[in-house]
């Protein structure tokens, strides 16, 4: 499974493309921005995206999911239900970063959660629910991998002051759910460099007991 990451949208957002080769299957998690970008160069590779998944709903990472729902509808584009409430809110949560925004809002209507099985080739994506950082936060298994979202950093955790944030139950996310899988799992954060659940388990000062 190869792994490509870019640095997209207004907030630097880490975008991560996992492709398989043996399947030619893309799928995206958190588009910031320069999606036909990045549909251009996977169309020269002949991949195809299978889907697209939203770690949460906050702006920097849902923003350049708006060009896809315009010009390629056919595309699936999931998030959990309850972030739908940060889509509705864009042009405020924008706001608070001093960002102007007077486009058109993307209406995502495809929910996962725990239950909804999904796949890239051969391999099985697990989805985690780690709310805290947002209500409807998801983090993404696969392959050794778990792609985290704001609710895990590099020595660091999400924050929990804005709307529907809470810090004892992005606490209790990420112990039960992001801490509980093996230790060399790699941890690929919204934001910032990789980690690893060995290191966070030892070195990030919000998880210790």
């Amino acid at each position: 499974m190869e792994l490509e990451i870019r640095q997209t949208g207004p907030l630097e957002v880490n975008t991560y493309i996992l492709k398989d080769k043996a399947s030619k299957e893309v799928v995206i998690i958190d588009i910031g921005g320069d999606f036909e970008d990045i549909k251009s160069n996977l169309d020269k590779d002949g991949y195809k995206i299978k889907y697209i998944l939203n770690t949460h709903g906050h702006f920097d990472h849902v923003l350049g999911e708006i060009e896809v729902q315009q010009k390629y509808p056919q595309i699936p584009i999931y998030i959990h239900k309850d972030d739908v409430v940060h889509l509705k809110r864009l042009n405020e949560e924008m706001g608070y970063f001093g960002i102007r925004y007077e486009g058109t809002p993307l209406t995502i209507k495809e929910f996962i959660d725990e239950n909804t099985n999904l796949t890239i080739g051969d391999k099985t994506i697990k989805i985690l629910y780690t709310p805290g950082h947002s209500k409807g936060s998801l983090s993404y298994y696969v392959d050794g991998r778990v792609f985290s979202g704001d609710a895990l950093f590099y020595r660091s955790i999400g924050r929990t002051d804005f709307y529907d944030g809470d810090y004892d139950t992005l606490i209790n996310s990420i112990k039960t759910k992001i801490l509980s899988l093996p230790d060399d799992t790699q941890v690929f954060p919204g934001h910032g460099p990789k980690t690893n659940v060995n290191a966070e388990k030892t070195f990030n000062t919000y998880l210790r007991d």
